[in-house]
């Protein structure tokens, strides 16, 4: 009886099934890592032949001699065209180089060097009289009697009374010493400052005077007036003052309590203005 030959007996059906599988996974695992680490601009000049030979070509920008979007291996530059530079809004007309945003939208038809320089100007002033009122021990009682204020007609300066704490003695234009020394130390700053400058004197509601004749229309008036006085006394043109007015209590600064303490207030406003134009002056 002839006798069988043994059978070779190779790795199981499951391994080589497996074995696969972990070569799939390596060599995915490599294409991931392959395509994490990327040179931009290879991509960009293989991205420009595709394009090309499919026809589809928006722009051509070069770097160097090197064309990033296109076939690189030339001995001459295929296109020779400045790609515009595009503004940074839809509706440009115009560009303005001092001024980021472009356009009608941004107002560059009518901007003009004063209308820069003068938020910058405010800033400055403001930044001065805070390190000179700082130079003032006593300061520290009043930090929240004064307001700065950027508005649309200029700085607003305001020494405003608190409960407690007031600007000027009652019912009586002059200040307190206090109160004269601060308005003082805004002379210099001021003096320097090309705009004009007008003071406003305002009231509380229902105050009592002794006087019938003499009303808040007349203290308002005259504390405007007596801050005028100290400003000149330590330095501001008479000038460059445009106006001193009182309002009485015309316009509380909390019209939903006209009572109220703070509507007691002198505001010395820096006004927003062109400069005038000097007698005989032709452009």
């Amino acid at each position: 009886m002839a006798r069988k030959k043994p059978q070779d007996r190779g790795a199981p059906a499951w391994l080589v099934t497996f074995a696969d599988l972990m070569s799939l996974l390596v060599c995915f695992f490599v294409l991931i890592i392959s395509f994490s680490i990327q040179d931009k601009e290879k991509l960009q000049v293989v991205a420009g032949s595709m394009r090309e030979a499919f026809g589809v070509k928006d722009t051509s920008r070069k770097t160097g001699i090197i064309e990033v979007e296109g076939i690189p291996i030339r001995k001459y530059m295929k296109d020779i065209s400045q790609v515009p530079q595009e503004l940074d809004s839809d509706f440009s007309a115009e560009r303005h180089d001092k001024q980021r945003n472009q356009g009608p939208e941004a107002n560059t038809h009518e901007a003009s060097e004063a209308d820069i320089e003068k938020p910058r100007q405010f800033a400055t002033a403001a930044a001065s009289l805070r390190q000179a009122w700082q130079e003032m021990p006593e300061i520290t009682e009043l930090s929240t009697n004064i307001i700065l204020e950027e508005t649309e007609d200029g700085l607003n300066i305001m020494l405003v009374d608190q409960d407690g704490r007031s600007m000027f003695r009652e019912g009586s234009k002059y200040p307190y010493e206090t109160t004269r020394r601060l308005i003082a130390k805004m002379a210099p700053i001021l003096s320097q400052m090309p705009n004009r400058i007008e003071i406003t004197g305002h009231t509380t509601a229902g105050r009592q005077s002794i006087n019938p004749g003499y009303t808040n229309w007349d203290l308002s008036s005259e504390r405007a007036n007596s801050a005028r006085q100290v400003l000149t006394e330590y330095g501001v043109p008479g000038n460059q003052f445009f106006a001193v007015v009182g309002k009485a209590d015309t316009e509380p600064l909390f019209p939903n309590d006209p009572y109220l303490a703070s509507n007691r207030r002198i505001e010395i406003l820096l006004k927003a203005e062109d400069p005038p134009i000097p007698p005989g002056h032709r452009p």
